[in-house]
């Protein structure tokens, strides 16, 4: 291939908004283990953290609010009733209304100052100035780009 033509095709990874999504991924869920361990997945505990939130909500519910498909969910949900974390109940229609347990409220909480040290260090190389925007343009990427993802996440209020 010429040169030029090579230079033509020529991207810089490291300019890539994916590619660097991708490592800012990695670095956040490599952070979250080392500070909570490998008991609990980055997704369980979004899972756990909006059961404790929205005690009863049915798993397509959650699903969406999270931002998981429905399958991944049901999947996570069986798993997480497996470790007595998670109360399962059948309703009407098969859909099924989701709890956390004792177990499930004890294991979140034990997290919490886990969570607070790794959130805390994640951004410790920033300003104040600069968490404050970074945290800013990640919502709003997010916002704007939901319905780009395989699985949008709704609200409750989205769905009323």
């Amino acid at each position: 291939m010429s040169k030029a033509r090579a230079d033509a095709l020529a991207i810089d990874l490291y300019e890539q908004p994916g590619h660097l999504i991708r490592r800012a991924q990695q670095i956040a869920v490599a952070m979250f283990v080392e500070a909570l361990g490998g008991e609990v997945t980055p997704v369980q505990y979004a899972v756990l953290r909006m059961l404790q939130e929205r005690p009863g909500i049915d798993q397509v519910t959650l699903a969406s609010e999270v931002a998981l498909d429905k399958s991944t969910t049901a999947e996570l949900a069986v798993r997480l009733e497996a470790k007595g974390w998670i109360h399962r109940e059948l309703l009407p229609r098969r859909q099924r209304a989701l709890s956390l347990t004792p177990e499930g409220e004890a294991v979140l909480a034990s997290l919490v100052p886990h969570l607070r040290v790794m959130n805390k260090a994640l951004l410790s190389r920033l300003d104040a100035g600069e968490r404050s925007e970074f945290m800013r343009l990640l919502r709003k990427f997010v916002q704007v780009n939901n319905e780009q993802s395989r699985a949008p996440m709704r609200s409750a209020a989205d769905q009323a």
